[in-house]
């Protein structure tokens, strides 16, 4: 038997989910799973600058900018500037953001539970250890795997010239 490929099933499975979850929030709240994840992450740290928000999200910090541009826009958040950096701002949540991400909080909850439900305690222990290892390793684990396979020579050079 093979080894499951599994870059490509993260992938895949990453995709359908948040397309899902795209669509069922865009559905019933009018915002998307970025959005959504930035509320939820306001929640814990109400006033975290839009560089930690960029970092944890995985985004750039101007493509973050932009959508808490349209997120102010909506009524969600707020920013002010950092009393600290003065080329900063800090996000924070309005009333209206809180309230969405309680409102979409539940259905969160529901899809955890049922992503999880088909495994015993032991395998959700083992998935969870999983999801965070990659999380955390990922770029560790790769650099290290191109690097075995890497050239010795000057990278530039390493394709076949034609």
């Amino acid at each position: 038997m093979s080894a499951p490929r599994i870059l490509h099933l993260l992938q895949m499975a990453h995709s359908a989910l948040f397309r899902a979850s795209d669509l069922a929030l865009r559905e019933h709240y009018a915002i998307g799973t970025a959005q959504q994840a930035v509320l939820f992450m306001l929640r814990g740290e109400d006033g975290a600058p839009i560089s930690r928000l960029a970092k944890q999200l995985g985004m750039g910090k101007s493509g973050l900018t932009g959508m808490i541009d349209r997120m102010e826009s909506a009524g969600l958040v707020r920013r002010e500037p950092n009393p600290d950096d003065a080329r900063s701002f800090l996000v924070f949540l309005e009333p209206r953001g809180c309230q969405l991400s309680e409102a979409t909080l539940p259905t969160t909850r529901r899809v955890n539970a049922a992503l999880l439900e088909p495994f015993d305690a032991a395998e959700r222990a083992t998935i969870e250890r999983f999801l965070r290892r990659v999380a955390h390793e990922s770029p560790a684990l790769v650099a290290e795997a191109a690097a075995s396979d890497a050239p010795s020579q000057d990278p530039k050079r390493s394709l076949p010239q034609s």
